[in-house]
């Protein structure tokens, strides 16, 4: 195989694989009262909404097309977000199945008076790419140029592994509470049984 086949074949590969940092994205936004809830605080939904429109944008850029939110990992509320503050949600792509791409989002906080900066949340969505015939597609692979990206990528492929065991372990003890073994359980909870 001469150079130039080779050089051709490494540039095809190199195609179907993308930086994390080609689709990092960081979305920016001004917290205004009507994202308020009755507590004075920036509503939770309001911040849920911003990690769905920048995990999409993400996964978006990295898939080359439409993607949708198959689940939300995990939502952290670490500190709560006040009228006035400015938030950034900065999403990477910290994974890539075939179909699907784990999101990584963090969310800080920012206090323009004071300048106070705030981590006020974490997630992790799960977004897979939708084809023009409706049906997941193949997303490229993720190419691994830091430390972080490394143990990012690890880190969400062990919280899948653990996410499937849970999913199988809710499965099978699904059918296996009976009325006498749910009373049982609840005994010095805080609930009463009134049937």
């Amino acid at each position: 195989m001469n150079n130039q086949n080779i050089i051709h074949q490494f540039q095809r590969i190199m195609q179907d694989f993308k930086a994390v940092q080609d689709s990092q994205t960081t979305l920016t936004e001004l917290m205004i009262p009507s994202y308020s809830n009755f507590g004075g605080k920036i509503h939770g939904g309001i911040i849920l909404s911003l990690m769905d429109k920048v995990a999409y944008v993400c996964a978006a850029k990295h898939s080359d097309g439409y993607c949708i939110t198959a689940s939300i990992d995990v939502v952290d509320f670490l500190a709560p977000v006040e009228v006035g503050d400015l938030v950034s949600l900065m999403a990477s792509v910290n994974y890539v199945g075939n179909t699907s791409m784990i999101i990584g989002i963090r969310v800080i906080s920012e206090n323009l008076k004071t300048q106070v900066k705030k981590h006020t949340n974490t997630s992790y969505f799960t977004m897979v790419a939708i084809g023009d015939d409706h049906k997941p597609k193949v997303v490229p692979g993720l190419i691994l140029k830091s430390a972080d990206d490394v143990r990012r990528f690890a880190q969400s492929l062990n919280r899948k592994k653990l996410k499937a065991n849970y999913k199988k372990d809710e499965a099978s003890i699904k059918d296996d509470y009976t009325d006498a073994q749910c009373v049982t359980l609840l005994k010095g909870e805080r609930c009463q049984i009134s049937l």
